[in-house]
């Protein structure tokens, strides 16, 4: 086949040809850009929503550490209380034995010679034994420890007297069970003030 059209015309043709080339690659371009512009919305959404996911994920798992946390913190803090009261009420029931023999000598009859001090129990009682001339000396004893301006003992009992016909001079041996007063200077937690 001969072109027997005129040079202006092919060229006509020709860069038509090429604009419509060129108008396919625009157009194909333009949904290659679209394309982008959708994933990288749709790839941003998707992230935005992992990140949320991954924050309310960290909170919660930070909210769980910080019950833990305090349950354990409240059980340590429930463990000193529990070992403190225990500690005060130990030593609320210790004896200052310096001050105490000290005010038993003063409360000692003349004819009466301490000769044992026993804290058999917690709740503040003792046994105190002596040594006495006779009966009376013991029961002087008995009384000068529950003798209120001595601030020792509450009450005293006397358990048992024992009289031997020895020439010792103290035949007799007395035991007395005493309850410490409340507000005996000579236990440690009465003793903080002075």
């Amino acid at each position: 086949m001969i072109n027997l059209l005129p040079p202006s015309y092919k060229q006509d043709y020709h860069y038509a040809r090429l604009n419509a080339g060129l108008l396919r690659w625009i157009m194909l371009m333009c949904f290659g850009i679209m394309g982008l512009v959708v994933l990288s919305g749709v790839g941003w959404v998707y992230l935005q929503r992992q990140a949320d996911t991954y924050t309310l994920q960290a909170a919660e798992a930070e909210a769980k550490l910080d019950k833990k946390e305090q349950a354990s913190v409240q059980k340590q803090a429930k463990d000193v209380s529990d070992s403190l009261k225990l500690s005060v009420q130990v030593l609320s029931k210790e004896v200052l034995f310096s001050k105490l023999l000290n005010q038993l000598a003063i409360t000692v009859p003349s004819n009466a010679s301490l000769s044992g001090l026993n804290i058999s129990e917690l709740s503040g009682a003792v046994d105190i034994t002596a040594s006495t001339a006779d009966y009376k000396a013991a029961t002087q004893l008995q009384v000068n420890l529950t003798d209120p301006a001595n601030k020792i003992f509450e009450k005293a009992d006397i358990v048992n007297i024992n009289c031997t016909t020895s020439t010792n001079k103290y035949p007799c041996s007395v035991t007395i069970r005493a309850q410490f007063a409340k507000n005996n200077p000579f236990l440690f937690i009465n003793s903080k003030g002075s």
